[in-house]
């Protein structure tokens, strides 16, 4: 079967998994989605045999119909190995009495990582299948994670060059500096004067700049992006679901068949998509709880069906959650309203002019699949103090958010299924909040002290990511307002302004 993908607000073209991967953003401004949703061809007990690269291939190859088998495993060869630190790739970890999906083992400690170090080799991939000749401008805005993975990723790969805008003020130390640090002839990165909402609606504006198209194809450029709008960053991570329900089986941990329930830290909700979609691929997943931190927009929302952005944008301690327009939410949007481009249209306008929508009550009863919770500052710190000394077990500021929402999920809905929390990043990453946390003693130590100390509580290796960065040189040091993006990215590809 050929999957075609369509634009959540234009329901008569399709394009390729390769198109969409290389446009990244629909002409129109829509989301790419799939025409259909796949089943696996494998069972959950052939699945429980098979290493994360095998699982990759089984559910990747449903998705993206146009990479041969060649292709396809070379690009996930290339992006499943040494770069991660241990040899399961996501490990799955029991912590209490629910199980952490470790999803921050590769380059750069978070779990962005599991989709943004394949995504340089599908994108070169697509770009060869469709005769591509320009260089590819990945154009992305990160809340903290994104921008250091993709980075990463599209280091120096010939064909390509990566713009990252990120909010000043707005991430943690340690991010920061994995950012402007970053070595490659063909990196950028941009701290703007606003938040990270201000950096992804920059972004959008840009990709829909038709002008501004026409002037980078003169130049000898075209955007792509490696948020995870791009439907190339959305399929891997399907991947991880699906592998963590095999590997419960393997382990005997569940019975072939057995409902489990998913917790995701959820800030563009494009990590909890992935994981509707590995339902929907016929994964026994129960109820996908959606874990908010005080940037509550998605918990209030699968409480009442209004979307509202119309509200104090607070900063967290979990920063990549720091967001009040989740991106991919879109995705969800126009299938719950039965693939009608025209009724995703409308709430979209809306969320444009008014900064808010209301869904149908026949879309609401769609959402039955999701459950809705938040974390406020306080009940972040404590369950991992908490979990701390109950376990010996560290957990960054993310997935804390994720733990204590599963928490009061199991006891408000009395559900003894089996629950998967993803596990979004390494303490490491937030080590500052995650020692207070522990003890507001810690407060007084600098970063690396911090992260010495973390190494001696936890008994886990500092990872790669933090030891390059303790002396790293600082590579990027530009600024800008957030109306001045457009003149900053023409600037950085010396497009005349």
């Amino acid at each position: 079967m050929n999957l075609l993908y369509k634009s959540t607000r234009n329901a008569d073209k399709t394009v390729t998994a390769s198109e969409a991967i290389l446009k990244g953003l629909a002409d129109d401004g829509g989301l790419f989605v799939p025409t259909s949703v796949p089943k696996l061809e494998v069972t959950m007990k052939e699945l429980a045999g098979m290493s994360y690269q095998e699982t990759a291939y089984e559910v990747m190859k449903q998705f993206l119909t146009d990479f041969t088998e060649e292709e396809l495993k070379h690009c996930i060869n290339s992006a499943y190995d040494e770069k991660f630190d241990t040899e399961v790739i996501a490990p799955l970890v029991k912590v209490g009495d629910t199980y952490h999906l470790e999803l921050f083992h590769g380059a750069t400690i978070a779990f962005k990582d599991m989709a943004l170090s394949i995504l340089p080799h599908l994108l070169t991939t697509a770009a060869k299948k469709n005769h591509v000749k320009n260089d590819i401008v990945i154009l992305t805005a990160t809340s903290g994670d994104t921008g250091k993975a993709a980075l990463a990723g599209f280091a120096d790969v010939h064909g390509t060059k990566i713009i990252v805008f990120y909010p000043k003020n707005g991430v943690s130390k340690v991010q920061e500096l994995q950012m402007v640090t970053q070595k490659g002839d063909n990196t950028s990165v941009v701290a703007i004067h606003g938040n990270f909402d201000d950096a992804q609606t920059g972004v959008k504006k840009l990709f829909e700049d038709k002008e501004l198209a026409a002037e980078l194809e003169a130049a000898g450029f075209q955007f792509s992006s490696a948020n995870s709008i791009n439907i190339g960053r959305l399929v891997p991570q399907v991947v991880y679901y699906v592998y963590a329900y095999a590997k419960l089986l393997q382990n005997e941990e569940i019975a072939d068949g057995e409902l489990i329930d998913v917790v995701v830290p959820t800030g563009n909700f494009g990590n909890i998509l992935a994981a509707y979609f590995a339902k929907q691929l016929g994964v026994p997943i129960s109820k996908l709880v959606c874990a908010s931190n005080e940037n509550k927009v998605l918990f209030d929302f699968f409480q009442t069906g209004v979307y509202d952005r119309n509200r104090e944008f607070v900063l967290t301690s979990s920063p990549s959650m720091d967001i009040l327009i989740s991106s991919n939410l879109e995705r969800l949007i126009y299938l719950i309203a039965g693939a009608d481009a025209q009724k995703n249209n409308e709430l979209m306008a809306a969320l444009k002019s008014e900064g808010r929508y209301e869904i149908t009550a026949e879309m609401k009863e769609k959402l039955a699949d999701f459950v809705g919770g938040f974390a406020t500052e306080e009940e972040t710190a404590k369950v991992i103090a908490d979990t701390f000394s109950q376990t010996g077990y560290i957990m960054d500021t993310h997935t804390a958010v994720a733990a204590h929402v599963c928490k009061a999920y199991k006891a408000a809905h009395a559900d003894a299924k089996k629950t998967v929390i993803a596990s979004t990043a390494s303490p490491y990453k937030f080590s500052r909040s995650v020692m207070t946390a522990i003890d507001p003693k810690y407060d007084a130590l600098e970063e690396f002290a911090l992260i010495d100390e973390l190494n001696h509580l936890s008994g886990v290796a500092v990872p790669n990511a933090i030891e390059e960065i303790r002396n790293a040189k600082i590579r990027h040091t530009r600024e800008c307002e957030v109306a001045d993006m457009k003149a900053t990215v023409k600037d950085i590809l010396k497009v005349e302004v």
